[in-house]
């Protein structure tokens, strides 16, 4: 019973300081993580939004990578695999959205 009041105290100070990034998508977490100064929850949050809009979940993992390993967009840019050719075509579209929404 100890242990439980323990857990729920502490789960109850933690909650507002990480209940953003718990509900981060994955090109959120991606963008705050990255080195750019101008990456904030404003902005980041709002490619989110965006995101949610346009790709789907496994889009949005897939993506999301290119904030580490910006070399890897380019190698999915270039394959001959339609799976890529179809998510490079949504990504796009993703990446227009984003700029004309989160600017």
């Amino acid at each position: 019973m100890k242990r439980m009041m323990t857990a729920a105290i502490l789960v109850a100070f933690m909650a507002p300081m990480g209940a953003q990034v718990a509900l981060a998508g994955p090109i959120e977490r991606a963008c705050m993580s990255s080195p750019r100064k101008a990456a904030g929850w404003q902005l980041c949050g709002c490619i989110q939004r965006v995101a949610d809009q346009t790709l789907t979940r496994s889009d949005q993992r897939m993506a999301a990578k290119f904030f580490s390993d910006p070399h890897h967009a380019q190698e999915i840019r270039q394959s001959d695999n339609s799976r890529h050719e179809a998510f490079w075509l949504r990504y796009k579209d993703f990446g227009a959205n984003a700029a004309a929404s989160c600017n």
